[in-house]
């Protein structure tokens, strides 16, 4: 899943513009969704030989942070005091929208399906409304209530709780902790200002996210490991690096630039709701790639769940920070 940055606010009064130009920005914005959605089939081809999690997300964000160093540097153009400003945001991106996130979301592919996974971890919307409404005592809108009694609905389905196959509540727990994080992550970074350059706070994240992993592996708090068996794609048996280059270049590198570019472009709200794709894109890939397919009555509650994300992200009255989009960022 990915985690979002934000975009300039001037871009909101006009996120479509002509009509060739909103062509061209849904186009980058579907694609930034698309690659985004095969982080989960990549990381689990790769935890099924016997990558950890640890490692996986440790390596993942670290190459990409190397590929888009030079860049971030440039975008910088020296302001180095930008960095030192944000520091805190940084932080934050790095260890709860990067590690944290991505942590869970692989802890829960490794046990749920990757769709399943991912629709846990967009309910992230949904847990900040009733958040708000629980610190705040302000009851939400009719939009934000339908959108909330939707998508506890649709997780009731996805969960399956009355179907002969048993969903793993741990899994289930990984995918739920991985909502929390990415709530937490969005509350944190609707505070920040606007000064900080969306690539140098996706590499800095990254930087933070890899680094804090390293180092929970290395002192023996998470476990690591990894494997250079053959591992097995859409039918096909290839080498383990392939889904691993895919899982940096592809599903990091690459989709994170496509999503900060779409973002500015649309405009956080707009690019917001065209990332609810991924959770397609992802259920599609997963098909293709893991031969994995959620059960009817899980793919019925997966469009109960994307239908209360909608209309929570369409009430304003709901409270959600307006700047922040999922996205980027890592729900996968």
């Amino acid at each position: 899943m990915r985690r979002s940055v934000q975009s300039p606010r001037p871009r909101e009064r006009n996120p479509l513009g002509s009509s060739g130009q909103g062509t061209s920005a849904l186009a980058v914005a579907l694609l930034s969704s698309a690659v985004f959605g095969l982080s989960g089939s990549f990381a689990k081809s790769l935890l099924e030989t016997g990558w950890t999690s640890t490692t996986a997300v440790a390596v993942r964000m670290g190459g990409a942070a190397l590929v888009l160093l030079v860049p971030a540097v440039i975008a910088l153009h020296g302001r180095w005091h930008q960095v030192r400003d944000n520091w805190k945001t940084l932080l934050a991106f790095g260890f709860i929208g990067v590690a944290g996130c991505q942590f869970f979301y692989f802890n829960a592919v490794e046990r749920l399906s990757v769709g399943v996974a991912l629709l846990l971890e967009f309910l992230a919307p949904v847990l900040m409304v009733l958040w708000i409404w629980a610190s705040t005592r302000r009851r939400p809108g009719g939009k934000t209530i339908g959108g909330a009694l939707a998508a506890i609905a649709g997780l009731v389905l996805v969960l399956d709780v009355t179907g002969d196959v048993r969903v793993d509540p741990i899994g289930v727990l990984w995918g739920l902790a991985a909502a929390v994080c990415l709530a937490i992550y969005f509350f944190i970074t609707a505070r920040q200002n606007d000064s900080l350059p969306p690539l140098v706070l996706a590499t800095g994240g990254m930087l933070v996210g890899a680094v804090t992993m390293l180092l929970l592996g290395a002192t023996g708090v998470l476990p690591t490991g990894f494997s250079t068996d053959d591992v097995v794609l859409a039918g096909f048996v290839t080498s383990w690096w392939v889904p691993l280059a895919g899982l940096v270049l592809l599903s990091t590198v690459l989709a994170y630039v496509t999503g900060i570019v779409a973002a500015r472009r649309l405009g956080s709200r707009v690019a917001s709701f065209v990332s609810l794709t991924e959770v397609l894109f992802a259920v599609l890939w997963a098909w293709l790639l893991l031969s994995e397919l959620p059960r009817p009555i899980q793919l019925v509650g997966g469009a109960l769940i994307v239908l209360g994300v909608i209309l929570v992200r369409a009430d304003k009255r709901a409270g959600l920070p307006g700047e922040v989009s999922v996205d980027p960022g890592p729900t996968a």
